[in-house]
């Protein structure tokens, strides 16, 4: 009997597969952890014991830097959010939804543009390259973007965010052609099958890990990850260098008198459609208490 520690590389029926030193074992979590009201997750760093017969055991948890509820994931380094620049538009009030949850949540937010046979991403990139976010233009035609994309995923944890139709399978499939797969299916290919195509699991790719997250969209971070008001602004990074500045110190930065953050915009320093995101899920959140947003969660 040993002790090893490894990740979390996916859950299902009950076992947890755990890859360590190269090596995926089998193993049972501990009931300790439902004691404590405590779940394992794919992407959790965990202790395992592995005895000489029978089942390995999950033992103990890491502490996480991070986790998601939908898709059920732990310590995520990347999101990468996919938007097609035509059919359908790009919507920037998702993606800054998505991007503001990434920060919230400690993930660093990527953003790729795709289907730019079709129309430019170049206004919509320098958008998020204004506020130091990560963007990029993808063809799936030219493969424009797609090595810049890929050094995105090296040696870092990255889970893909789209909605239906925006090109994030045929994104994974230029990143992945040595799966040979057919556009919409990822999920099948990477080892589930129709009726287990929820099961979120990592596989190795460029130094990292891929999270396979079949589904995963913008709306479950509209419904699992919603951002306190009082939190909100540190969702948006590029205000940070504002706070404190303000006339008033109660000031939101909706529409206030004296706020710095209104007069970066006007100055053009802040992107507007930034700014109209925020307003707008300040708006959604302000009325909503605490235990509700806890209910939600």
């Amino acid at each position: 009997m040993n002790q090893k520690t490894g990740i979390i590389i996916k859950i299902t029926g009950g076992f947890y597969y755990v890859e360590a030193a190269d090596t995926v074992y089998e193993c049972k979590a501990r009931g300790v952890f439902r004691k404590r009201g405590m779940s394992p997750l794919v992407g959790d760093t965990v202790d395992i014991t592995v005895p000489d017969d029978g089942y390995c055991s999950v033992d103990r948890i890491h502490e996480r830097k991070n986790s998601l509820i939908r898709p059920a994931l732990a310590n995520l380094d990347t999101l990468m959010i996919i938007s097609s620049v035509r059919e359908p538009d790009a919507n920037l009030y998702l993606i800054d939804k998505m991007t503001a949850a990434a920060v919230s949540k400690d993930i660093r937010p990527v953003v790729v543009f795709t289907k730019c046979d079709l129309s430019s991403a170049e206004e919509l990139t320098a958008i998020y390259k204004a506020v130091d976010i990560p963007a990029y233009e993808f063809s799936s035609f030219d493969l424009r973007g797609l090595e810049d994309i890929k050094a995105e995923l090296k040696n870092k944890t990255t889970a893909f965010c789209g909605n239906s139709g925006v090109g994030k399978s045929t994104l994974l499939n230029a990143l992945f052609p040595e799966l040979e797969l057919k556009t919409g299916e990822i999920s099948d290919k990477l080892g589930r099958g129709r009726h287990t195509t929820r099961t979120v699991e990592l596989f190795k790719k460029h130094g990292g890990y891929i999270a396979d997250t079949p589904g995963f969209s913008t709306v479950d971070i509209e419904r699992f990850e919603l951002i306190r008001k009082d939190e909100l602004k540190f969702a948006f990074p590029e205000f940070e260098e504002y706070f404190g500045t303000c006339q008033f110190n109660s000031c939101n930065h909706v529409c206030e008198k004296g706020c710095r953050i209104l007069e970066a915009i006007e100055r053009g320093v802040i992107p507007k459609s930034r700014h109209d995101s925020y307003v707008r899920m300040y708006n959604e959140v302000k009325d909503i208490k605490d235990w509700q947003i806890a209910d939600k969660q």
